[in-house]
């Protein structure tokens, strides 16, 4: 290769390297939808194909088909869960004393038990002063949700319309032999349905189960207790125990010892099991990953990815230890025959 191509070369590299940068710098507010659309698009794919090899479906009809059925499936009750717990926490903007009147309650509680002040003067308008900014944060989530929620229909629609076309064209782009790539996209494609599917059936199944323990021990709030405990199921190690076990603590404050006891009994031995077992299986049935994996995963995720970090996680992770498993093999185990 000549000095004026290798300069082509590099200089195109370079190039295709600050542009990337660019603009990933500015898509990065729509990465939550972007990462949606590619959730949805490997979990309907084989509906897609199916719709227009067997069925000879036009692939602009057949997209329109499986996008509105992602709206109706999976987009309107997100959105519903969503309308619901800001239904709940709008009294941040419009009223804080709302919020702070049940936690000088509980500190009175403590007080009178223990003689500890836990709720001090500064500490309760430090708190009136931070209400209206989280609500403001929540809000402007919110808001972002909503765009996101734009940008992953319209994204979803345009990789279903390139289809096989797009896959190859990012197959071709990927530097590693057929099998390495193969095993590439069979890794994205288990951890990603084995994710999109078991975690939202965990966080059901465990908000269900932690709604009928509320509801038989008494807890205040049955039904938005029960969706913070969906939601909390998403947190790796502590999970569900974020909601039910400060609810115990509060039962056993206000005097009521045995329904607190038994709330956390159920808590302990039925909830955060459930979690246990429910994901064991998943993880068996769907994708054999490693439960370290999938904890660090979730951490790593939620910082980079927001919300869709509990997916790509645990996926980064996983490509991670592929890519240094077949480095290994490649490359390592190789160099070792050659010198024997």
């Amino acid at each position: 290769m000549s000095v004026k191509e290798q300069y082509w070369r590099y200089s195109l590299i370079a190039i295709i390297i600050v542009l990337g940068i660019v603009l990933f710098q500015q898509i990065t507010p729509f990465l939550g939808g972007l990462l949606g659309a590619l959730t949805i698009y490997i979990l309907v794919r084989k509906q897609m194909i199916r719709l227009t090899t067997k069925r000879k479906m036009k692939r602009s009809t057949a997209a329109l088909l499986i996008t509105t059925e992602a709206v109706f499936f999976f987009l309107i009750p997100i959105s519903l869960v969503v309308w619901m717990l800001v239904d709940k926490l709008q009294n941040l903007n419009l009223d804080p004393q709302s919020i702070i009147a049940p936690i000088e309650e509980i500190a009175g509680i403590i007080k009178s038990k223990t003689g500890y002040d836990v709720l001090g003067s500064d500490t309760t308008s430090f708190i009136v002063s931070a209400l209206p900014r989280i609500g403001q944060a929540i809000m402007g989530g919110i808001s972002s949700f909503a765009v996101n929620i734009f940008v992953l229909v319209f994204v979803l629609y345009f990789m279903l319309i390139g289809g096989k076309k797009m896959e190859q064209y990012v197959n071709d782009l990927l530097p590693f032999n057929d099998d390495n790539t193969q095993n590439v996209i069979h890794e994205i494609n288990m951890i990603v349905r084995s994710n999109a599917i078991g975690i939202p059936l965990l966080a059901v199944i465990q908000g269900g189960v932690a709604m009928i323990g509320y509801w038989i021990f008494g807890a205040p709030n049955i039904l938005f207790t029960g969706f913070l405990t969906c939601f909390a199921s998403i947190i790796p190690m502590v999970g569900t125990a974020l909601v039910w076990f400060p609810i115990a603590v509060y039962m056993a404050l206000i005097g009521n010892w045995v329904q607190a006891i038994g709330l956390a009994i159920y808590g302990g031995a039925v909830i955060s099991q459930l979690d246990n077992l429910i994901r064991f299986i998943i993880q068996k049935k769907m994708a054999d990953i490693h439960p370290l994996i999938t904890v660090f995963g979730v951490v790593i995720g939620l910082s980079l990815f927001g919300f869709m970090g509990v997916i790509f996680g645990p996926l980064l992770l996983s490509l991670f230890f592929l890519f240094v498993d077949m480095f290994k093999r490649g490359y390592l185990d190789a160099r070792g025959k050659t010198t024997e």
